[in-house]
């Protein structure tokens, strides 16, 4: 840490200035002009410099606000220390911009100079000494662009360094060898070797491990479960189905008949009854088929004696508007994440889609926020400027943040579950800096459960803290589903693409930069799971 804070320190480089006569150059805000041409009358004539638009920017120091480290007995943290870094580099950017105009005047007055109209009125003398001047002044500006080249390198090493010191404390250092190498996993490995540091997600999806099913787990919306309706869902691997029962609780059986392993949500749902449909109205009858509790017993067999059935079920109960299952052979927990929207939401819309993609690689997607501005530029993120730098800021031991210069705060809460607040003006606008800056939010749930090693149930809830009559709409809850299909689309043709390169060896997590954090503790916490960790990173 203090290495970093002394590598920031020594980044606070000389201010100089290159100065320019006044009498000849002179800039409007927006503009360069250069007088240099004589005209008829023996005036100058203003020239419009033609690079002006591309060297008009502000001095950065003239916006960056005092910072709160200085002074006696005060140090920099390392987001500090990375911040002053970075800032430098701006400043650099700035000065190196300002050097090279320097030379793009002077050679625009040595054409003035030359000029035959000005030999009319200046001696060849008086020529010679003006241009030897020039002469001397550019030498002294290129030089100084030298100067700038070495510093903007210098800076640049220096930031790169930084943020190796910070990924240090988040990816365990290793230089492998070819023949170390263990075989591919989903589950981050100490294998590839990335810059000193290790991260592996490659090759054929394994199997999932059992301590990832030691979690409560959103499965369905609460009003998406009827009395007399029932949920199949897919959850690593095995089929379920959620009903009703007598007591109106939640319940989540294997959706397979004990009697001919007929799926159990083609039947129906009585008095908090699952009814397999495979015997169901029997020689037009009124007998139905076996029917079972949330318990999994079955309690009526028709045509025969009733014998002591029952299918397996798992922990199912009811919280914040969703139904949660325990998949896990542990005993359930306790306590369950809060997924309630923030005080003043409003929640819009609740959507269920089925998506052809390992849950993991979805979640490493929902936590990266850096590619918005390159991948939905036809939707939310349409009209994003692309920034020069994109941080991802957070504690030490969380898995959690916000984004810089995105006003948008993340959190991952285990297992599988993303909640996100984003400051807006108008749909698809980012106002101000952070959320605190902004008036109006939109928030955002997703649930990326695990039905298989190839497929995600994925739970999205949308909440406006603003135009709660929308809510109230006909068709909205089409209008926002259009809306989410379109984002995923943009995401899916990507993702879907990794996962195909993931499936023959390569590494979708191979150089990991300052901006990964937050999917790169995902990938560490969700290391730490499968080897059966004791203390999870990042929990406090």
């Amino acid at each position: 840490m203090n290495a970093a804070v002394f590598t920031s320190s020594a980044l606070s480089l000389p201010i100089s200035f290159c100065k320019t006569r006044s009498s000849q150059v002179t800039r409007k805000k927006g503009e360069f002009r250069v007088f240099a041409v004589f005209g008829e009358d023996s005036g100058l004539v203003e020239k419009k410099n033609q690079w002006g638009h591309l060297f008009d920017v502000e001095d950065p120091r003239s916006k960056t606000p005092p910072p709160p480290y200085k002074g006696k007995g005060k140090f920099m943290d390392v987001n500090q220390a990375l911040e002053v870094a970075r800032l430098d580099i701006q400043y650099l950017d700035w000065r190196a911009r300002q050097d090279l105009l320097t030379i793009m005047l002077l050679h625009d007055k040595v054409v003035d100079v030359l000029n035959p109209l000005a030999r009319e009125y200046k001696s060849i003398g008086t020529v010679k000494k003006e241009l030897a001047g020039l002469q001397e002044e550019l030498a002294k500006a290129h030089q100084q662009v030298h100067i700038s080249e070495a510093r903007v390198s210098t800076a640049l090493e220096k930031l790169a360094h930084m943020e190796e010191l910070v990924n240090d404390r988040l990816l365990p250092v290793r230089v492998a060898t070819e023949s170390d190498r263990p075989s591919y996993s989903t589950s981050v490995q100490d294998s590839d070797r990335v810059g000193g540091k290790s991260l592996n997600v490659s090759g054929p999806v394994q199997p999932y491990s059992p301590h990832l099913k030691n979690f409560w787990y959103p499965v369905a919306f609460t009003a998406d479960l009827k009395h007399d309706t029932m949920v199949p869902i897919d959850c690593f691997e095995q089929p379920w189905v959620i009903f009703r029962g007598e007591d109106g609780k939640p319940g989540c059986v294997r959706n397979t008949c004990a009697h001919r392993a007929c799926p159990l949500d083609l039947g129906s749902v009585n008095n908090g009854r699952i009814q397999c449909p495979y015997h169901e109205h029997l020689f037009e009858c009124d007998l139905v088929g076996w029917e079972y509790s949330t318990d999994g017993k079955c309690t009526k067999m028709p045509s025969t004696k009733l014998l002591n059935v029952k299918i397996k079920s798992i922990p199912c109960l009811e919280q914040d508007g969703m139904v949660w299952v325990w998949p896990g052979d542990e005993p359930p927990s306790p306590t369950l994440p809060s997924l309630q929207p923030p005080s003043g939401f409003v929640i819009h819309a609740e959507l269920v889609m089925d998506l052809p993609v390992e849950h993991g690689l979805l979640l490493d997607n929902l936590l990266d926020l850096a590619h918005a501005p390159f991948t939905h530029t036809s939707t939310f993120a349409k009209g994003w400027s692309v920034p020069s730098l994109v941080k991802f800021l957070t504690p030490s031991s969380g898995l959690q943040g916000y984004w810089d210069p995105y006003p948008i705060d993340m959190e991952f809460k285990p297992p599988c579950i993303v909640l996100s607040t984003i400051g807006i003006s108008k749909p698809g606008k980012l106002e101000g800096k952070s959320t605190e800056q902004c008036a109006t939010h939109l928030h955002q749930l997703h649930v990326c459960l695990p039905s298989s090693r190839n497929k995600t149930r994925l739970l999205y809830r949308m909440s406006l803290d603003f135009a709660p009559i929308l809510k109230n709409l006909p068709f909205m809850e089409h209008l926002w589903r259009h809306f989410a299909e379109q984002v995923l689309n943009e995401d899916l043709r990507l993702v879907l693409g990794q996962q195909e390169r993931m499936l023959n060896g390569a590494n979708i997590w191979n150089l990991p930069v300052a901006y990964d954090k937050l999917g790169v503790r995902y990938r560490l916490w969700r290391n730490a799971v499968d080897r059966g960790d004791d203390k999870l990173p990042f929990s406090g």
